[in-house]
């Protein structure tokens, strides 16, 4: 048995930026590409054959604000989002209702938070712990084959030893990479002058950031500059340490559904011809039937 546990904000985000899609106005008139886009990915997770959908979570940030952005003034916010965007954060957790699929709403956390959550509480009660995203800060969670990250747009998979062998570092220390070479999607800025190839010598060899020696004659020998970068570090130590405190995930987040709670059995179709009439989107109802999807009666 495996759990799947779906960035529901990443593919909404997805849908609504992709130009392969044309606009979409819901019945009442609000544009619902976004939500629509999120629906038929989802869609196409739970009948993938090659997934096996038994037990499924989708989480959404709503709003993106977070605690984090009480500990820094730049952290990501909903500052920016286009407000026909920001509109759908609400419709799009309706629609993943109607399809019978668990969703994780989070406000004061974020949905990266749920997804670090439901891989620790579950991973050693399942075969295999599934996160459905792309992004480089559930890492953390990856543990051996047991939890591992899906990127279905390129159809990647990725588990803890693939971790190594592309960033060069281990799950413990992707909060200690972020902090130093910062990431954009988030607000975090890293420290000036580490790139990704010195921040995984360093960390590859000394694990954390507190144990990356203030002496750069005791640095991996590969890395350049490392004097002007060993002033770096040391003069930024605080900021470092803020940084990872922001990169890393909460795994212990309020999330009242048990295991068997995830699991899916099911489109309701009533509640999903609801939807599908209220979002102007009823040929999916032909559509699905055309290819056998799965229903059930609640």
């Amino acid at each position: 048995m495996r759990v799947h546990l779906v960035d529901g904000t990443f593919e909404l985000f997805r849908a609504h930026f992709s130009p392969r899609s044309p606009a979409h106005r819901a019945a009442a008139g609000w544009e619902a590409k976004a939500t629509v886009g999120l629906a038929i990915s989802l869609l196409g997770l739970l009948h993938d054959a090659a997934e096996a959908v038994t037990h499924v979570a989708v989480a959404f940030d709503n709003p993106i604000r977070s605690f984090r952005n009480e500990l820094w003034h730049a952290y990501k916010s909903d500052a920016g989002v286009p407000s026909e965007l920001r509109a759908q954060f609400d419709a799009a957790e309706e629609a993943t209702r109607a399809l019978g699929v668990t969703v994780w709403s989070m406000r004061d956390l974020e949905a990266d938070d749920a997804l670090a959550t439901g891989a620790f509480r579950f991973r050693e009660a399942v075969e295999q712990v599934r996160i459905v995203t792309p992004d480089k800060d559930l890492g953390q969670c990856l543990a051996g084959r047991r939890v591992v990250m899906v990127d279905r747009m390129r159809r990647r998979e990725l588990d803890e030893e693939g971790l190594l062998v592309r960033r060069g570092i281990r799950p413990e220390s992707v909060p200690d990479y972020l902090a130093l070479v910062g990431d954009s999607a988030d607000g975090i800025p890293g420290l000036p002058g580490f790139g990704a190839r010195t921040a995984a010598r360093l960390l590859g060899a000394h694990g954390k950031l507190e144990g990356i020696p203030a002496e750069p004659a005791r640095w991996p020998a590969a890395i350049r500059g490392a004097t002007q970068l060993a002033r770096t570090l040391e003069a930024g130590r605080d900021a470092a340490a803020l940084y990872r405190r922001l990169a890393t995930l909460v795994t212990d987040a309020p999330l009242a559904e048990s295991l068997e709670d995830l699991r899916w059995r099911g489109i309701p179709r009533a509640d999903f011809e609801r939807w599908c009439a209220a979002v102007d989107a009823r040929p999916l109802v032909a559509t699905l039937d055309g290819r056998n999807a799965r229903w059930s009666d609640g």
